[in-house]
């Protein structure tokens, strides 16, 4: 028999009772019922009932077990008893009565505990991540993130992609800001970047004829950490492809993305035939470029029933020809109570608050909107949403360049608050047309809006003769259930045209070939035209387990300081290796 086991602790069915076996695995938990031991013995493929009674030669050594300790178990199968077997467990038929134990490791006082998913301090989860690895949920979680990776790679693979490895050490980005350095010991001075995304490289493998690519890409980025983004790295499935229009990058990655997710949906329905919906209308529909389609709510511009009204906030804003007013509708929401209860939070999230109009039995406006606007302004508001009796509608004013972020939140909060969300499903959507270009208040000048490799669409032309904040680019999102789980673009691969692109933003083409040498030079050898986009693998797992938080998903995170407290990191270096990398601290005063 082998040394340490010959099943693993999920392997045991009925097919083998009264076979003598081998069990090795971590004490999950320990009972005493009156003279009888249970241990449930637990690795990585399941758990097993074991059993010790007094007339066990095992007993004593069993009493002395305690959680967590690592045990090998020698014994017979057997039947449970009836009226005992557990349904829920793949062993749940069977126990194995022990005959002999061995202690191979012992564990001290546990710090957190495995059995059980209980919450506990995330900074004693992360410390001691290696015990909370061993919890059932979130050992779970790693293995279906690994399965996902699988599902993406090899369907990839069937869509005729090759699989390169770009590299970890390169050059610093224009966003050098957000780049993790390391500085070069034998060029002394000079820094190394770890790369915020393999974009220049992915690029250049299709100025070098490679035509279909793809990798599951490791990124840094020196960010602030949120919940659905990890402070330090993430991965991404990283696509790019040669002569191709923005229709055969949506025709390649749809059936990839959507069959990741049937894959792992457990049951779920998984949009199919994605809408594809303009930026401009997702932030006026939705108030978010990241729209959650499960939210059945869309907004409404309602600005020519209040202008020239008796409501005075709202018609001397509409004398301004930038100023709308936008109105989210509220199925069922026609109570006075959840109408006050959605000021309130108006008011709490800064804003002055949120104005409402409630219609009664008979179709009756009500609230101060309503009493001021009049009965006739007030109907055709409720005939333009589609509302009826015990319906609400809320009302932002305003410019809607300042106004769609706060619209859209209401519309969540409206949408979660009357249960109206859908949250037994995946709503997938393209996100396209995005402006190439936004103006920056703080420096008052021109900037990319997103990607600055992105072709313009109207190419040169429109870089020339159209106003830059009219620009439209080849530009497209993924979005999931509110999340951005995608971004891509059709490239700008013409070298006159990179060089006019970033001149609007500001930059000349001295920048350009400083800060893109590799690729502009590319561009001068025949560039074929090519685009591609890239998949947060963190983000869908993390949809596709169920979770909000990327921590959840991950082997082992940083806290929200980016620190990684289970192996000290960051830590200090020693003197003689800054010497050798001729850098001298200059750290702030306390």
């Amino acid at each position: 028999m082998h040394r340490y086991r010959s099943h693993t602790c999920g392997a045991l069915r009925e097919a083998n009772i009264d076979q003598t076996v081998r069990l090795s695995g971590w004490c999950h938990r320990i009972r005493d019922h009156g003279g009888l031991l249970f241990i449930d013995l637990r690795d990585h493929y399941g758990l097993t009932q074991c059993v010790a009674d007094p007339d066990s030669p095992a007993f004593r050594q069993a009493e002395k077990l305690r959680a967590e300790w690592v045990v090998k178990i020698d014994g017979k199968v057997r039947r449970r008893p009836e009226g005992t077997d557990n349904p829920d467990l793949p062993t749940g038929a069977v126990e194995l009565f022990i005959s002999d134990i061995e202690v191979l490791g012992e564990a001290g006082e546990l710090p957190l505990p495995v059995f059980g998913e209980q919450e506990y301090p995330e900074d004693i989860r992360l410390k001691y991540r290696f015990l909370d690895l061993r919890r059932e949920k979130l050992h779970q979680n790693i293995m279906t993130r690994g399965a996902i990776v699988d599902s993406m790679r090899r369907r990839m693979k069937d869509q005729g992609f090759f699989e390169f490895q770009t590299p970890i050490l390169t050059a610093s980005s224009p966003e050098g800001a957000r780049d993790f350095l390391v500085p070069s010991r034998i060029h002394p001075g000079k820094f190394y970047a770890l790369p915020q995304a393999p974009q220049q490289y992915k690029q250049l493998l299709m100025m070098s004829g490679f035509d279909r690519y793809f990798q599951i890409a490791p990124c840094f980025r020196d960010e602030d950490p949120r919940a659905d983004r990890l402070p330090g790295e993430f991965y991404q499935l990283d696509v790019e492809m040669s002569f191709i229009t923005q229709e055969d990058v949506f025709a390649a990655m749809e059936p990839v993305i959507t069959g990741v997710f049937e894959d792992f949906a457990k049951g779920k329905p998984v949009a199919k035939n994605w809408p594809r919906i303009p930026f401009a209308e997702s932030l006026r529909k939705y108030g978010t470029d990241k729209p959650d389609l499960r939210n059945p709510l869309e907004m409404q511009d309602v600005s020519e029933h209040f202008r020239g009204s008796g409501f005075k906030v709202f018609a001397r804003m509409l004398e301004d020809s930038k100023n709308q007013v936008w109105a989210i509708p509220g199925p069922g929401g026609g109570s006075r109570a959840f109408c006050d209860r959605m000021n309130s939070w108006a008011q709490g999230e800064g804003q002055p608050g949120l104005g409402y109009i409630m219609w009664r039995e008979g179709g009756e406006g009500a609230g101060p909107l309503a009493n001021n606007i009049g009965a006739e302004r007030t109907e055709a508001v409720r005939q333009q949403l589609g509302l009826k009796a015990g319906d609400a509608a809320f009302f932002v004013a305003g410019d809607p360049a300042k106004f769609w972020k706060f619209a859209g939140l209401a519309r969540t909060k409206v949408g979660e608050e009357l249960n109206l969300i859908d949250k037994d499903r995946f709503a997938l959507a393209w996100i396209v047309d995005f402006p190439m270009y936004e103006y920056n208040e703080e420096d008052k000048k021109v900037d990319f809006s997103h990607n600055p490799f992105s072709m313009p669409q109207g190419g040169l032309d429109a870089l020339k003769t159209q106003d830059p904040l009219t620009i439209k680019a080849f530009q497209y999102d993924i979005t999931c259930n509110g999340y951005e789980i995608a971004s891509g673009g059709i490239r700008n691969h013409k070298p006159e045209a990179m060089v006019k692109a970033f001149e609007i933003a500001g930059y000349g083409e001295k920048d350009v070939v400083e800060r893109f040498g590799g690729m502009y030079r590319a561009f001068q050898y025949g560039a074929p035209p090519h685009g591609g986009m890239a998949a947060g693998v963190d983000r869908i797992v993390m949809l596709l387990c169920g979770t909000t938080n990327l921590r959840e998903i991950s082997l082992f995170p940083m806290n929200q300081r980016a620190e990684d407290l289970l192996m000290g990191a960051p830590s200090d270096v020693t003197p003689k290796q800054l010497r050798e990398l001729h850098i001298r601290l200059n750290l702030p005063q306390d």
